[in-house]
């Protein structure tokens, strides 16, 4: 289902994301209108963009949670990230126009918010203010994403499974400020996350419980200092 969203019934959602922070409920209905902005829901695990696909336009997450991952010839999947209410994704390829090297899949049901790329890009002749917050706000967010990508890959660059998860342990609770945390990844999608086998998590995992290095229940851990 694929909605227009330019009035200010809906404003609430897009206020809450990065692309339009500094905007007032004003500015932000003139820019969706500007930008040609649509919604469209997915049921999960939906494709919302198939590898290859070509994209004028960027998405933002309103509610639920996708993937984004690349499928090998075979089906297996390299989880990328996951992005969640609010975030953006899609930027790059729709300001290029180069075919997606990625699939986008709903992890859940979720609403994305569609803005065409480039009406960001080509700002209108009087240079509003408005127009020049989203562009910043565009630019930031795409440097965002690539401090996380090598955050990514400075972890599956360790050698083994074992340091391979403690490396994103340890990055997940530093950002946290707590030992005890949720992770947005199920085991199956860690594993696809560190590029490893999941039986091979799940031993690793057991075993880093046994010696006390950590608790985990499904999604949520608890990392031990000093055997703790």
């Amino acid at each position: 289902m694929s909605v227009e969203f330019s009035t200010k019934d809906n404003m609430l959602a897009p206020r809450e994301t990065n692309l339009f922070k500094g905007l007032t409920d004003d500015e932000i209905e003139m820019m969706l209108s500007c930008l040609k902005a649509t919604e469209k829901e997915y049921s999960k695990d939906s494709y919302i963009f198939h590898e290859g696909d070509i994209t004028k336009s960027l998405g933002i997450v309103l509610s639920g949670e996708i993937l984004i991952m690349q499928e090998d010839f075979w089906g297996r999947r390299n989880i990328i990230t996951a992005s969640g209410k609010n975030e953006s994704f899609g930027e790059v390829f729709a300001i290029t126009g180069k075919p997606l090297t990625v699939s986008v899949v709903a992890k859940k049901d979720s609403a994305i918010l569609f803005i065409d790329a480039g009406r960001i890009m080509n700002a209108c002749s009087s240079t509003c203010h408005p127009h020049n917050t989203v562009i910043r706000n565009l630019l930031s967010d795409i440097a965002s994403k690539n401090m996380k990508m090598n955050e990514k890959l400075s972890h599956i660059a360790r050698r083994t499974t074992r340091e391979k998860i403690l490396s994103y342990l340890s990055a997940e609770a530093k950002k946290r400020g707590s030992a005890e945390f949720d992770i947005p990844f199920s085991h199956q999608q860690l594993a696809d996350y560190l590029y490893v086998d999941r039986s091979g998590l799940s031993l690793e995992l057991s075993k880093l419980r046994i010696e006390n290095i950590l608790y985990y229940n499904r999604n949520h851990f608890l990392l031990y200092k000093n055997n703790e």
